[in-house]
Formats: structure tokens, sequence, C-alpha cells
């Protein structure tokens, strides 16, 4: 374990310490003439209540108000120099405290290496893009201050300098290695290969199950007991899972959040990496539930690797090893069970609750290529053997992977009846649309490839206000969902750019709003959620090739202003009435029967594709 010359200085002196701390209580004990055998006691004691561990050179002691699942202990035996950049600039609509933003993800080794500068940028994501030398943070919650938690995607840049097309085993025969394209004939070959595997995605869809009630059929879902290791015990780390900000009220209301009154019946503070608590909550009470495993086709692993990883993200001095030890800890024990053997795993299904690539670091310590800058970011979990034939839902799905299969972020929304739907649709047809168009985002000035800063800039420049409002991330607006909601109820269109990786809770949280998303990447939507979003994007969304964009130099709020309002208000009623129901999810006692929710389709879906097997 490489540490610092002043950590390594301060963990002596916390072993000298110690030293001298045993010392005086012996020395005290001495002299009180205490006799031999209460002294033993004492050390007894003394010992049976500390956690030894060994790391390298050094030998840690976590005395028992330290717990063995404290994240100090187990990091380097004293606390990460955490390193939090006095700069920021958000840029990404969507949440973590119920927001719009995006995390600024900074790796242990920037931290030790940093000595200039308390802002870092981590690039990454589909298209492998190049490190920045910039010191200036930029992502959409582009600073590590305690604000920028409170963000809505993992912090990964997208750079169009590498095509975000990258091909797959299904089209190169490479084992699933992701490869940069490089002639348009490569993209034309890779985009398909990409449809391709969204087309066979969509072929497991359950058409015949209209209404709210499932119908079984003697589909059983088996819900595994797993050691409260694997989940309960991650949400119970809810207040240090990262040093600066409290977690906690995020959890509560079985993943929601705290309510939001002020928005109405079904509305809370939910956190953008909330979605394993609430699909758990729900498939605990799915009447299609059984206890007998012979009874069950679809097996459901509840454990929340989002939250595991997360943990770690921001702690110094971790390594690989023990970032993978819970995930490979979950292989061992899937293996001692009868179904897991059955079927080598293809009808298991892990829902995850952090995008594909934070569990896509390769057996050699490398991202598979989209992370230069921390080859050691993340977990392997994914990319385990035995991770191939079991589905994997999650908030973003890695495009050339046939079994990661991506579902809606969770928004702010949960309802419980059929008629919080109705108050709500209603609501959203009938609100004033004030502005043409709206975005909730930062800039980003240090990424050239970047248009985030031209699309703020277009808004912001044009001559009559009412066109176009931005909300900048950076004053501590998109820290509170109400404004965000408002935002996108007065906006006829939302600019949704790509952030630090294609994908935006804002997107879902625009879409639930009635405001038609305007998207610049197609890996923002397009090739992301095929049980949610139709095939002909058409309907539901503009798209504006961000390289045409570029090329052209024209005004996107000047184009969106040549879309005429019957088309719009045709695009909203088909958000609304066709889409919205199916991009939420409904509290866990939910009664709705009109309704299919987001969580009931993937579940229908599950149990379509199991039955196919």
């Amino acid at each position: 374990m490489a540490i610092s010359r002043r950590s390594s200085k301060k963990v002596k002196g916390e072993r000298r310490n110690v030293v001298c701390l045993y010392g005086t209580v012996l020395l005290k004990l001495l002299l009180y003439r205490i006799p031999a055998a209460i002294l033993l006691i004492l050390i007894l004691v003394l010992w049976s209540s500390s956690t030894t561990i060994i790391s390298g050179r050094f030998v840690h002691v976590c005395v028992s108000s330290r717990k063995l699942t404290n994240l100090y202990c187990l990091s380097a035996g004293s606390q990460p120099n955490f390193q939090i950049p006095l700069q920021h600039t958000h840029s990404h609509p969507a949440v973590w405290e119920s927001e719009t933003t995006t995390t600024t993800t900074l790796t242990t080794k920037e931290l030790q290496n940093s000595s200039s500068s308390n802002s870092y940028i981590i690039k990454q994501i589909i298209e492998v893009p190049e490190a920045s030398n910039q010191p200036t943070p930029s992502n959409s919650s582009e600073s590590m201050n305690k604000k920028e938690i409170n963000n809505n995607e993992q912090n990964y840049s997208s750079s169009s300098n590498e095509t975000t097309v990258k091909l797959a085993s299904a089209a190169t025969g490479d084992g699933g290695r992701a490869i940069t394209v490089g002639s348009e004939e490569e993209e034309e070959i890779a985009m398909k290969a990409i449809e391709e595997q969204l087309r066979e995605q969509r072929s497991w869809i359950n058409n015949n199950n209209n209404g709210g009630a499932a119908e079984c059929g003697g589909r059983g879902i088996y819900v595994y007991e797993l050691p409260a290791k694997f989940n309960k015990e991650l949400v119970g780390q809810c207040g240090e899972m990262v040093p600066w900000m409290d977690f906690c009220k995020y959890f509560s209301n079985e993943g929601l959040g705290e309510a939001i009154p002020e928005l109405g019946n079904g509305w809370y503070n939910t956190h953008q990496y909330a979605l394993e608590p609430i699909f758990h909550s729900r498939v605990l009470k799915h009447p299609c539930r059984v206890y007998n495993q012979e009874e069950a086709k679809l097996f459901y692993v509840p454990y929340y690797g989002g939250l595991d990883i997360l943990r770690w993200h921001f702690k110094d001095n971790v390594t690989n090893a023990l970032k993978d030890t819970l995930g490979l800890e979950l292989i061992q024990w899937l293996s001692a069970q009868k179904p897991w053997a059955q079927n080598s795993g293809k009808d298991h299904v892990f829902v995850l609750g952090k995008i594909s690539w934070d569990f896509r670091r390769d057996a050699n310590g490398n991202n598979n290529g989209y992370n230069r800058n921390n080859p050691s970011w993340g977990t392997k979990f994914l990319e385990l053997d035995q991770l191939q034939n079991p589905i994997k839902l999650l908030i973003e799905r890695q495009p050339w992977h046939q079994n990661d299969v991506g579902i809606p972020h969770p928004t702010f929304f949960h309802p419980h009846t059929d008629d919080d739907v109705f108050a709500w649709q209603w609501k959203a047809l009938r609100s004033e649309r004030k502005y043409l168009v709206g975005f909730a985002g930062g800039a980003r000035p240090d990424s050239s490839e970047n248009i985030r800063s031209l699309l703020i800039d277009h808004c912001t420049t044009t001559e009559d206000g009412r066109l176009c409002r931005h909300v900048n991330c950076t004053t501590g607006d998109c820290e509170r969902p109400r404004v965000v909601i408002e935002l996108f109820l007065e906006s006829e269109f939302c600019l949704q750019p790509p952030g630090d990786s294609p994908t935006r809770k804002s997107v879902f949280d625009s879409l639930i709003s009635g405001c038609i998303p305007v998207f610049f990447d197609p890996f923002t939507a397009y090739y992301q959620y095929p049980w949610h979003l139709p095939e002909d994007y058409s309907k539901y969304s503009v798209m504006i090739d961000k390289k045409e964009l570029k090329r052209s130099g024209e005004n996107v709020v000047k184009k969106l202003e040549g879309i005429s309002l019957e088309k719009r208000e045709e695009m909203r009623s088909y958000i609304v009435y066709e889409l919205m129901p199916g991009l939420v999810y409904g509290d866990s006692n939910n009664v709705m029967e009109k309704f299919q929710d987001a969580y009931h389709i993937a579940i229908s879906n599950l149990l379509q594709r199991v039955s196919m097997l």
C-alpha cells in the first residue's frame, strides 16, 4: 500500500501514542500495586475489545469505539488525508440532495499527488477521453466541497475526441473489450451492433400485462436472504459513506428519503443512488414472491453494490483488494446456493444503483481503457466471469454488454395511488410554460469538448430573457428539488447535454414534468433504456448532434424556437400520458392498478425473459 511520507509519519506518531497510552496505564497499575490477576484481566479486556489489522508493513489497532466496519480503521489505520477543493462549478441537473448536479469523483492517487490545487478532473466514460491537465474541476458537481456531493451522476467526463462508439464482442469478437472506432464505416458497424443488442433486450418485453396486477403464471420470484453485510449494514454506514456528508436522511422511508409536502403527495428527497433499497423493498412485497426455491423462476440478489463501492470512492489509501472484498464474498456465498449452479446464473438478477463503469475495473487493475487517469477506479465486480450470465439492472448500462439493462434513475416522485399519478399528469399538462428552454447545470470551461459552456452562452445571450432560463448549480439552487422541478414545469424544452457520464437523473426529472428533453448524444438515453423509452425517440425528444452543433455555430434556442407549438403539445401529451407513469417508482405500499411504474415494467420483463430460457 502506497502511503505518503506525511501519512507514514502520522501513522508512526499514532503508534507511538498508542504505546505511550498503554505504557502509562500499566505504570499506574503497577504503582498502585494492583494484584497480578486483576492486571492480567485488564490486559485481556483491552485486547479483546480491539481489532488488529495488518496492512503491508503496518499493524493498525482499532479499539472498541472504532468498529471493524469503520472506514478509517479499514483504510490505513488513521484518517485519510481528505483534500476538499475550494473551487466549485457544478454542472448537472440531477441530484444527490434532491438536486440537479453530478459528483466529482477524486481518486486516491490524485488526492495524494496534488499539491498546487484543490480541484481536479476525472475523465472517464464510454469514450476513453484524454487526461486533462487542468486543475479546475470539470463535472456536474464539479468540486469536492461539501455542497458538491449533492450531485446526480458519477464523475466521468465525456470527450468527443474519441467517439462514444465502442464495440463489444458482438461486433468484433474481442471478448467484450471496448475499442475506439476510427472510420465512419467502423462507427456505423458499432452503432448497428449496439442497436441489435437493444432489439434483443426489447424482445424480452412482456406485452401481455396491461394492468397493475402481477400475472405470475408459475413464475415465482425468490429473494435471497443475504447476510446483512451485503445490504442492511451498508445502509447503516450512511453517516460515514463520504467524509463530508451524512447520507442517512436519503435512506429513510425505504430509500425514498424525506417527504417534500410542498410538491404534493408522493414527493420525496430521493438520492440518485437509492435505487438498490427502493427496488429491494418492492420485490419483498411482490405478489409473485415465493419462499421455496423450487417454485421460483427468477432469483433476485439484494446486494447493494452501489453503496458498497460508494463508501470507498473518497477514501484515501484504499487498495483494490479491499474494494473487491465484499463482491468476491458474495460470489463465494452464491456459489454455495443450489439455484446459482442450475442455470449458471442466467435466471438471477442484480440491481445496482450506480453506473456500469463503476464496477468494471479489470483483473489487471485497469478500467478497460475508459479511465486512464485512474486505473484503480471502482471494483471489478461486473468483470468477474461469474457475473456474465446474470441480468444486471443499472441506472446506466454499458452499451456493448448484452446483459446490462438500463432502468430509470429514481426521481423525486413516488406515487402511492392512481390518483397521485392523475393529479400530477393534470398539473404537468396545465403548467404555464413561461420559458421556451430551461437548463439546470454548470459550465465546463476547462473542457473544450464539452458543450455545456456553449449551451449556457446560447441561453444567456438571447435577446428575449423569456426564451431561456438557466439555473446555475454553482449557486446552490440545484440543491433544492422544488427549484429544479419548477424550472422543468415552466419550460417547453430541457437541455440534457452529457455530463461526466452520458446519462443524467435530470432526464427523468424533466420527463415527468412534461419538459421535452433535448439530447446531444445518443448514449444519454437512446442506447440506455429499451424497456422504458420507445425506440422511436422522436416521439418524446429532440436530438441535436453535438459535433454538428459546434461545427455549424447555430444557436440552440433559435433552433428549438422553430419547432411548432402543435408539435410541442403532441410530444408533451405523449410524454405525460404514455411515458411518465412508467418512469417513476411507486412507494413499496402503493395500490396503483391502472398504471405500471418503472419497477413493475422491469420486474414484468424479467419474468418474461426467464420464461424464455
